[in-house]
């Protein structure tokens, strides 16, 4: 038998060789698919970031914000979800939302700059905001989120679209999350306001979609001087306990029982005077 030059077969060479060649290939292969698919990862992270205008420093802080807790595997440890910077979020959007408020409307009261805040951060117009920027399609969700529509969801998508803030946030800090709140909110904020309704008118309308009598409000305490007197009002509905509520006003007095009375039934109202 012919033996090659390090004393072994020519054949065992021969097919050391081509061994070698064989799992170099298959390693080229891995490394070619890894490759693609981390360059399919950022060429999708890259379109979105287009949508939003804004590319971050940090890309994975965009991943952690576009990740839902069902598509962790494992001990599902929630801090790698999109919670924490939805937290965070949360809070800068407020503070964003409140500034553009004061400085678009100057000749408004607290009163209706509240009422326009609590308008502009609740779920549904995140959600809508999130709907503008095609974030369902980037959300990272497990397989029972997909099919039953995760992806189009109010709740996930206001809770991302909030994540999406906090991730800005921490990624170049204020001045960043303010200019894509600004992009993204400011034809929202200047559009006419919605119809707004007070407690006291939401109290009414969902004490009769029960068969229960008008709310009933009676004075119960009255302070302070002459000019500057402060209320305090009680609000009775059968089968509930008595609510009560402070202000400068009867009217805001009455208000802020009834608001009382909502939140205590658990029933969430879209615009409340107080």
């Amino acid at each position: 038998m012919r033996r090659g030059r390090t004393g072994k077969p020519a054949s065992s060479e021969a097919s050391s060789k081509d061994g070698g060649k064989s799992a170099g290939a298959s390693d080229t292969h891995r490394t070619s698919k890894a490759r693609a698919k981390a360059s399919k990862g950022r060429r999708r992270g890259g379109e979105f970031e287009d949508r939003i205008g804004y590319r971050f420093r940090e890309p994975a802080l965009l991943e952690q914000a576009l990740t839902h807790i069902s598509a962790l595997h494992g001990m599902r440890n929630r801090a790698a979800s999109y919670q924490r910077l939805e937290f965070l979020g949360d809070h800068v959007l407020g503070l964003v939302i409140s500034d553009m408020l004061f400085r678009a409307f100057p000749k408004a009261d607290e009163g209706e700059l509240s009422r326009r805040l609590a308008d502009l951060v609740r779920k549904e117009a995140c959600a809508d905001v999130a709907r503008a920027i095609a974030l369902g399609d980037a959300i990272r969700l497990g397989a029972s989120e997909v099919h039953s529509g995760g992806r189009g969801r109010t709740a996930i998508l206001a809770d991302v679209c909030e994540a999406l803030i906090g991730a800005v946030f921490v990624d170049a800090g204020y001045a960043a999350a303010a200019a894509l709140i600004e992009r993204l909110w400011s034809e929202r904020m200047r559009a006419p306001a919605r119809p707004l309704r007070d407690s006291k008118t939401v109290l009414q309308e969902w004490a009769q979609a029960r068969g229960l009598p008008t709310p009933a409000y009676r004075e119960i305490e009255r302070r302070g001087p002459d000019h500057s007197p402060e209320f305090r009002v009680c609000v009775e509905l059968p089968e509930l306990a008595p609510a009560e509520g402070l202000g400068r006003s009867k009217r805001a007095a009455e208000q802020a029982a009834a608001a009382a009375m909502l939140t205590r039934a658990g029933v969430k109202a879209e615009h409340l005077d107080g």
